[in-house]
């Protein structure tokens, strides 16, 4: 494992992959950048308002959600597209730094 450019409880960004902690039930899931799409920012607020209180899991089988209980204070999600039918769905600290991370690596 390299060293990391972003590390929270959540989301750890390394000059790899991304690792989305607490993703299944039995861990974390890894993600290289190279597999990733897209990434939209998802506002959770107004009608995505009671995204929030998806804590984990899925709602609509589409995003998927991995474990954050401090969803509720935070007003930005990151879907990733991944290139499959389940998106997966993160609220990291600083979601603009994921962000510019994840699209910065997804050009090379």
């Amino acid at each position: 494992m390299s060293d990391a450019i972003y590390d929270d409880r959540t989301v750890r960004c390394d000059e790899q992959e991304i690792t989305i902690r607490s993703y299944y039930p039995w861990g974390d899931k890894r993600i290289r950048y190279s597999s990733v799409r897209g990434v939209e920012v998802l506002p959770l607020t107004g009608a995505n308002r009671m995204r929030k209180w998806r804590i984990w899991g899925s709602g609509d089988f589409i995003h998927w959600w991995n474990l954050d209980p401090n969803r509720l204070r935070k007003d930005v999600a990151l879907v990733l597209d991944v290139g499959r039918r389940v998106y997966p769905t993160i609220t990291p600290d600083d979601a603009a730094t994921v962000a510019r991370i994840i699209t910065g690596k997804m050009r090379g």
